[in-house]
């Protein structure tokens, strides 16, 4: 049995097949960078996250794309509200992303596009579109003919009179049809603006996801994901450009993340009810997040509340009890890894009913990410086996030291799919307290050098941090940092 999906397509759960055999293509839609994110926010990129880390553990090679929004009416207007220009909040607010994502133990994404860095790609299809009579010019500012597209709807299932709800489509009464959107935004005084065949301005919100998929991933991807709300108008809007400029399918499995609630409403800055994930963050550990956010299946509703993360770090102190005590034996038994799963050789029924439930575990495990990546039935089958474990640990009969350490192997391995269970937390924040401050300085002398305009020195010091699978961005507003995968 292989990996199947419940692709929003289709409203089917599918077999899994991608485009070529053992790779994955992947597009996740980022955030805006406008604030901060929030938990439920988080809980979209932490689906993300999870999937991709399930493929890999599945055996697929899997690029992954997440895009961040860095131009858009709500960067304009909040940075003007704090006095800055738009950049300036876009890339604060950017770094920020990174590094409560970082903290929450969500890997970077292979490629991190940018709206602003991909302009030239966005005007090539604005003006394939318009070529192709998709797309139509009014004073500098181009629009989408929803009525060109034969399909449009099909992923939302909503009808032509009801497209116009929550679309995010302006009032203009120069468009043809009030549903139609816009793809390209005539400059308005002050605002930030590029050139373009039709004059200055800047890129609407979808045809900025469908230029940086198609950029870095082609012209048909795998699986695109996102937020539930992101489904209409965003993605049906993408689809539609998309799929008109290349006559191709753009996504083959459409995967959507339900919202976080909190007191029974969805969470949201525009609701006013939200958690940024760093406040979040400074009072639980990452694993504790992350477990409650895992607890429920994607697609399901999750209302956030107290009594939900100190359920969850209760359930992370058992699991982590467990672990650690099955270390020793680990530690102690080298060969583990060599004979893998084998059956021990002690005869004894604790180990022999021991070995079976490890066994469990992980086909347990396995058909449960199968079904849709039901992280929920996977956590159930770990807390299974630390249940098992500790039963073993206390009782009289004897329990190999061998089979010990493949309970050992097999909880860490399946743990960290889902990154239940790291590093000890005393050894994360040690390490990040005095990591930050040696990459800082060493782009602190990086950037003497490069005031010296002593090159060999500067390009040494990128190289040997991208060695480390660390990667500096070099930007008119200064260098920062991040890990790579």
């Amino acid at each position: 049995m292989g990996v199947k999906i419940y692709n929003s397509l289709s409203r089917q759960l599918e077999e899994f097949l991608p485009q070529t055999e053992g790779h994955v293509s992947m597009y996740s839609c980022g955030p805006t960078v406008y604030d901060y994110i929030h938990i439920g926010n988080a809980r979209t990129a932490l689906v993300t996250d999870i999937i991709r880390r399930y493929l890999v553990y599945r055996g697929y090679n899997v690029k992954l794309v997440q895009n961040l929004t860095d131009i858009d009416d709500k960067i304009i207007a909040r940075a003007e509200t704090l006095g800055l220009s738009s950049s300036q909040l876009a890339n604060t607010n950017g770094q920020a992303y990174f590094e409560d994502t970082q903290r929450l133990g969500i890997q970077p994404a292979d490629v991190h596009p940018k709206a602003t860095e991909h302009i030239p790609e966005m005007i090539d299809l604005i003006q394939t579109l318009i070529a192709k009579g998709a797309a139509y010019v009014i004073d500098g500012s181009v629009y989408y003919r929803i009525n060109s597209f034969k399909e449009y709807g099909k992923l939302s299932r909503r009808k032509p009179e009801d497209l116009l709800a929550g679309a995010r489509v302006e009032v203009d009464q120069r468009k043809e049809d009030p549903r139609d959107f816009d793809m390209w935004k005539a400059a308005k005084p002050g605002e930030p603006s590029w050139d373009s065949p039709w004059g200055p301005g800047r890129p609407g919100w979808h045809i900025e996801c469908s230029s940086m998929a198609m950029k870095h991933l082609g012209e048909t991807i795998d699986i695109h994901a996102g937020g539930e709300d992101l489904l209409f108008p965003h993605h049906e809007n993408e689809i539609a450009q998309s799929e008109f400029a290349t006559g191709k399918l753009f996504a083959r499995y459409w995967v959507h993340v339900a919202f976080l609630k909190i007191d029974g409403t969805r969470m949201g800055k525009s609701e006013q009810n939200f958690i940024f994930l760093r406040d979040a963050l400074d009072k639980y550990s990452a694993e504790i997040i992350r477990h409650f956010l895992i607890s429920a299946h994607y697609r399901h509703p999750l209302d956030y509340s107290l009594e939900s993360l100190q359920n969850s770090e209760s359930a992370l102190k058992r699991l982590n009890n467990c672990v650690d005590t099955l270390n020793k034996y680990y530690e102690a038994t080298p060969e583990i890894e060599e004979k893998g799963n084998e059956t021990s050789e002690s005869t004894s029924h604790a180990d022999a009913d021991l070995f079976s439930s490890i066994e469990s575990l992980q086909s347990q495990f396995t058909e449960a990410m199968d079904n849709d990546f039901n992280t929920a039935q996977a956590v159930g089958s770990i807390f299974s086996l630390v249940s098992h474990v500790n039963k073993s640990l206390n009782s009289s009969n004897g329990v190999s030291q061998y089979t010990l350490a493949n309970a050992y192997k097999v909880l860490t391995e399946t743990c960290q799919v889902l990154g239940i269970y790291t590093m000890n937390e005393q050894d994360t924040d040690n390490t990040t307290e005095y990591l930050d401050p040696l990459i800082e300085l060493l782009l602190d002398i990086r950037q003497d050098a490069r005031n010296q305009k002593d090159w060999d020195t500067s390009d040494k010091i990128r190289d040997r941090l991208k060695e480390l699978n660390i990667e500096i961005q070099d930007t008119r507003e200064g260098t920062s940092w991040k890990f790579v995968t």
